[in-house]
């Protein structure tokens, strides 16, 4: 038997999608399927206006842009992340700070986050990990008492939401409380173009710059709109939207949305009930979900007692012919920033990287694939 760690799902109308895109006569961006899904994403999800971006790391560099960081402004990132998150605002220049995780779950700590602001502060980037909830609240407090913007990195967080008790935040989708949201429609992730991701506005002071950043600093969307007679370059920006190829394949997935979430939260909690057992006895921890957040099952972890454990368990799933991974280094102990970090230890981080790893989750995976996978853990800690 060979599981791979991700099979990307095929919903079977993509083709027919791309089709239709390919006879209208536009293929280049912001055409019927650009519209259709930006208009729907808006819709379901309250998000203030939606721009579909070649990437999420193209999201992350119009929030960047739009946040207007400049060289020497700080930007605070959990180290626990992909390097997007961080990247997006290097390229404006900014100094990032690095912040730690919890000790019970690799979100960023949000009472940690105040003794890292300081007056050259901008912006505050939450990663939402396996589309689990940071502590938006706590977040958005800080945000409004320092005057700072919150970009949410939801790359993993579609289609979850926060359960707050402040009506500002709660029961809002992920991606809709910050300033903006950034989301990715990567291979890996729930709902899926190959690449894709989008950028979600939710302030109205950026709607109209955002929309010009994203056609290269031109106002080309309102000339094709109608609103001006002529269109020209007006701003700084980039080639961030996608082709109507990508948005007709992403289109096929939204129609479908909820049966594809229904199927991975039931084999969530297929993982979470076979491994209980063993995580009762301290083999390992399971996923944490705070009373504030739900569970998209965006994807499955366990995190191991130490680095060789996890390479042990890792090298043993193999053998049996399952492809688990462990996921991200600590950006600040990265080649490319350990010299610039400040020298902060962030133990929550590290320890994530080392011990964290992530079983297959895919929609085609059947419930007797993941008892295989169960079985095996077992097998690794029990013999």
């Amino acid at each position: 038997m060979q599981i791979p760690f991700n099979k990307p799902y095929l919903t079977g109308k993509e083709t027919d999608y791309i089709k239709q895109a390919v006879e209208t006569g536009k293929i280049s961006g912001n055409g019927l399927f650009t519209q259709r899904c930006q208009k729907w994403l808006e819709e379901k999800y309250g998000f203030g206006k939606c721009l579909l971006t070649t990437s999420c790391t193209d999201a992350l560099e119009m929030a960047a842009i739009l946040c207007d960081v400049q060289p020497d402004d700080e930007v605070i990132v959990p180290s626990y992340t992909f390097v997007s998150t961080a990247l997006a605002f290097v390229r404006q220049g900014a100094k990032i700070v690095f912040a730690d995780s919890y000790d019970n779950n690799p979100n960023i700590d949000a009472d940690k986050i105040e003794s890292l602001i300081t007056p050259k502060t901008k912006v505050i980037v939450p990663v939402h990990y396996a589309g689990v909830a940071c502590d938006m609240e706590k977040i958005m407090t800080l945000a409004k008492k320092y005057d700072l913007m919150v970009v949410e990195d939801a790359a993993q967080g579609v289609d979850s939401f926060y359960r707050g008790k402040e009506q500002e935040a709660k029961g809002k989708y992920l991606g809709s409380i910050g300033h903006f949201g950034c989301f990715s429609f990567h291979e890996t992730k729930n709902i899926i173009s190959g690449e894709g991701g989008m950028l979600a506005v939710n302030d109205e002071r950026f709607f109209r710059r955002a929309e010009i950043i994203w056609e290269k600093g031109t106002n080309r969307a309102e000339f094709f709109r109608g609103e001006v007679n002529k269109y020209g370059w007006v701003d700084t920006g980039s080639s961030f939207l996608p082709s109507e190829v990508i948005a007709a394949f992403l289109w096929a997935q939204l129609e479908n949305i909820d049966g594809i979430q229904a199927k991975r939260k039931v084999l969530w909690n297929t993982y979470h009930e076979g491994l209980k057992p063993l995580a009762d006895k301290g083999y390992f921890t399971l996923p944490h979900i705070s009373e504030y957040a739900t569970n998209n099952a965006h994807m499955f972890y366990i995190v191991c007692r130490s680095l060789n454990e996890r390479s042990g368990l890792i090298k043993h799933l193999k053998e049996k012919g399952v492809l688990a991974v462990f996921h991200y280094l600590s950006l600040h102990s990265s080649e490319y920033y350990k010299n610039k970090h400040d020298g902060r230890e962030l133990p929550n981080c590290d320890r994530f990287a080392d011990c964290l790893v992530r079983l297959p989750m895919y929609y085609e995976l059947g419930d007797g694939d993941v008892k295989f996978i169960v079985d095996k853990i077992y097998e690794f800690f029990e013999k």
